[in-house]
């Protein structure tokens, strides 16, 4: 390896690795429970409303098993609620974050520097935003998009200044807390995240990206994004994440809801790097209206272990989703992830496409769903799944789920598992690659579907994270 690419390997691993003293403005105890919740609401200055929906969805928390029945779900033993801190208030004068980056503090700022933040706004993104702890440290939004009524605030801002879309779309229509345990923890301790609004008839031409970073230890990240594209409007959100390790295990439970309106078409895109300390169990939906165009893409790498399954309900006529993901599992890690999609009426298209990379014993799993309602004729979907693992100790799996009540669809569904077969590796080294850039050559191409769907510069990211992985370079 040259210098310089040893610089870049240091370089591109301290991005992720670094750790910064904790500075909070204020801090919850440990644990939940009715005054938990109520000193969180308080310190925010929430309205009543939103009170009342956090003490309700703590109820159902309480009383809502954990997911254990599942087959061959990842273990969730280790996680305590009681001992995790489901609210940090970074030590910043402004709430709801800064629009300037020159006025945050000091170590805040020089955490974002080196995650990147800053350059990714100099690429002409239409907006950024980032989270730290449990709140948005710092928000900006293009000009030219806000005079076309386009809003991306952070969500208590948006809480306090867009209350009757909050109230009506927040946790109502796409995520209720019933939905599972962890949409219940969610709806009670929820803390920052994006609200992103398209009015009718807007194209936003260029992505908006938001950034969430956990740097304490033993804390809980709780983000919720809500996006909401009116009709004949488009939009492509991406998302970044990052924790670094630590001896306790930290808890990441964000929410996700997207409204697609009428011929609306929205992107989501995810570049996640949790630490092997984190457990990610994220909750994230859309509905689709009719002709409305949802699209998911998704890199997940790090965690200890990782519960995702972003779905679609297909609602209106001629509604498409789409998604492609990719999950990497090293050691001690066990990431189970999928996609659901449900087409509740005629004439709606999905397709799923999931790559998945095991080794060093690490173990992957596709867990899917696909519902075809009764009377969603004509409708049609495909599903791919492609398992790579680079040894007898790595698993994969693939649990795919099909319920089919309508006779006039198109199903179909195709899976494959393998190693890297030794003739391919033998075959590269003979055009003059070594053992290492052999295997990373296939991966890379094995991965190329989704990273051609991203902006160039989070295409080389996630190359890159890919690699680090393979070489277990990141913690």
């Amino acid at each position: 390896m040259s210098s310089n690419e040893e610089l870049q390997e240091t370089n591109t691993e301290s991005r992720f690795e670094f750790k910064k003293e904790e500075a909070s403005a204020f801090k919850s105890e440990k644990g939940l429970d009715d005054e938990t919740i109520r000193v969180i609401s308080e310190d925010k200055d929430e309205p009543d409303w939103m009170l009342q929906r956090r003490l309700r969805a703590l109820k159902q928390f309480q009383e809502m098993p954990m997911p254990t029945d599942w087959p061959e779900a990842p273990d969730l033993s280790e996680i305590d609620i009681d001992e995790i801190v489901p609210y940090i208030r970074p030590d910043i004068d402004v709430r709801g974050g800064v629009d300037d980056w020159t006025d945050l503090p000091d170590d805040i700022k020089d955490t974002f520097d080196k995650l990147g933040i800053p350059e990714a706004e100099k690429n002409a993104l239409s907006g950024v935003g980032a989270q730290y702890e449990s709140e948005i440290v710092y928000q900006n939004m293009q000009e030219q998009w806000e005079e076309k009524g386009v809003i991306f605030c952070d969500m208590d801002k948006a809480v306090q200044e867009h209350e009757d879309l909050v109230k009506e779309y927040f946790m109502t229509k796409a995520v209720p807390p019933s939905d599972n345990k962890f949409a219940a923890l969610h709806g009670a301790i929820w803390s920052g995240g994006s609200f992103v609004y398209v009015p009718e008839d807007t194209t936003v031409e260029m992505p908006i990206q938001a950034y969430f970073r956990m740097n304490s230890e033993g804390m809980g990240q709780f983000e919720h994004t809500l996006i909401i594209a009116e009709e004949n409007s488009e939009v492509h959100y991406i998302e970044g994440c990052s924790a670094p390790k630590y001896s306790a295990f930290n808890l990441h439970s964000g929410g996700v809801e997207v409204f697609v309106k009428e011929d609306a078409h929205v992107q989501y895109s995810t570049v996640q790097n949790w630490s092997k300390s984190t457990y990610n169990l994220n909750t994230k939906r859309a509905i689709a209206e009719k002709g409305g165009r949802m699209e998911w893409i998704s890199g997940s790498m790090g965690s200890k272990a990782t519960m995702l399954y972003p779905s679609t309900i297909l609602k209106g006529r001629g509604a498409s989703d789409n998604h492609i993901t990719i999950a990497f599992a090293g050691e001690g890690q066990d990431i189970d992830t999928g996609a659901k999609v449900y087409h509740n009426a005629p004439e709606t298209k999905s397709t799923i496409e999931s790559k998945s990379i095991s080794k060093d014993g690490g173990r992957t799993n596709y867990r899917g769903l696909v519902h075809i309602a009764d009377g969603a004729e004509n409708s049609s979907t495909a599903v791919e799944c492609d398992a790579l693992m680079f040894d007898n100790e790595s698993t994969s799996d693939t649990m795919p789920y099909m319920e089919i009540n309508e006779s006039k669809v198109d199903v179909a569904h195709e899976a494959t598992v393998g190693k890297i077969g030794d003739e391919d590796i033998f075959y590269l080294q003979s055009r003059g690659l070594d053992d290492d850039d052999a295997k990373q050559m296939i991966v890379s191409g094995f991965i190329e579907p989704i990273t051609e769907e991203l902006p160039i510069e989070y295409a080389v990211e996630l190359n890159r994270l890919v690699e680090l992985e393979m070489e277990g370079s990141l913690g």
